[in-house]
């Protein structure tokens, strides 16, 4: 099993032509019988179930006898994942809800092909603890640090909606985590919408406060994305990969301690920080059917409405069917 990491601080361009490299040879194409192919997956530091996976090699045990082995590439949020999925450099990964939209709008090469169910307070909009601000109608005209296009932006636009604001009202300063953390701290911005693991970090070592999460909201869904490629040539990997995800779902709902001391080197924090996270976590992979599909086109039509995407997107469209075993 190969493991890297894409430096979230490299230049875009040599990212990119480094993306562009790796995609120059997709293993799965044209490799001869008595060859290992390889799987590209992408994932995040708060990437849940993938962590895990990777954490115990169950895929790698699973997929070897298929043919196949596992490359792992840590991504800092959702949309470098994609843009990588879009670029040919990996063949599946895992994101909030939000990336795949931003996206579909700009005609990237994707398919949603499994989800996972969200969780009311697995993200928040956080201030610290003295902060003035205490309800999101404080947080008019002020400096609110977010990743774009993640889950996070999601609650932002739909907090912010339900307490009968608009985005614009705000101004949002767009960062990735470990950049948003460092402004929050010094007060470059007044408030942070973050996700798991940062917003656990963020509560035990920083003691914030919480303006708002997904209670009383829509609470969206988290989803595992491939290309569309990818999907259509090699579906027995997609389907092997999400057998095993469920079943480490079922598992990790039942020993959140298993799951943070399994996660806990990988994303370089506390056991007792992860497990805040995993408690607060619920695992269960299944088909992105009707009602899941319905729910996305909402979040997409939010990021139209507020001039956050160039274009309306169709969810359906871009939907691989998962056909689970019973």
């Amino acid at each position: 099993m190969n493991s890297a990491h894409f430096n979230s601080q490299s230049p875009g361009r040599r990212r990119l032509l480094q993306w562009a490299a790796l995609a120059a040879f997709s293993p799965w194409l044209g490799a001869r019988a008595d060859e290992h192919q390889v799987f590209r997956i992408g994932y995040q530091k708060g990437g849940g179930l993938l962590g895990l996976l990777k954490a115990q090699g169950e895929l790698e045990r699973s997929l070897g006898p298929k043919g196949w082995s596992v490359s792992w590439y840590e991504f800092p949020a959702g949309p470098q994942l994609l843009e990588a999925l879009n670029a040919g450099s990996i063949d599946f990964g895992y994101t909030g809800a939000p990336p795949p939209v931003f996206a579909q709008a700009a005609e990237k090469n994707l398919v949603y092909v499994a989800a996972e169910p969200g969780a009311p307070s697995i993200e928040a909009i956080i201030v610290k603890p003295d902060s003035p601000l205490t309800r999101v109608t404080d947080l008019k005209g002020k400096r609110v640090a977010v990743q774009k296009g993640s889950s996070a932006n999601f609650l932002l636009l739909a907090a912010l909606e339900d307490a009968g604001m608009a985005f614009s009202d705000i101004q949002p300063i767009y960062l990735q985590p470990a950049d948003a953390r460092a402004a929050f701290e010094s007060d470059r911005v007044d408030a942070w919408t973050i996700w798991d693991p940062y917003l656990a970090a963020a509560q035990v070592a920083l003691k914030v406060r919480v303006l708002a999460d997904y209670t009383h909201l829509t609470q969206t869904n988290a989803f595992y994305e491939s290309s569309r490629d990818f999907a259509q040539h090699a579906p027995i990997v997609l389907n092997t990969t999400l057998s095993e995800l469920a079943k480490a779902g079922t598992w990790a709902n039942a020993n959140p301690h298993a799951v943070a001391e399994l996660l806990a080197p990988q994303v370089g924090l506390p056991v007792d920080v992860v497990e805040i996270w995993q408690k607060r976590t619920h695992y269960g992979a299944q088909p992105v059917d009707s009602t899941i599909i319905a729910t996305q086109q909402k979040v997409a039509d939010a990021f139209f409405d507020q001039k956050l995407i160039p274009k309306r997107v169709k969810v359906a469209d871009a939907v691989w069917t998962w056909q689970r075993a019973s």
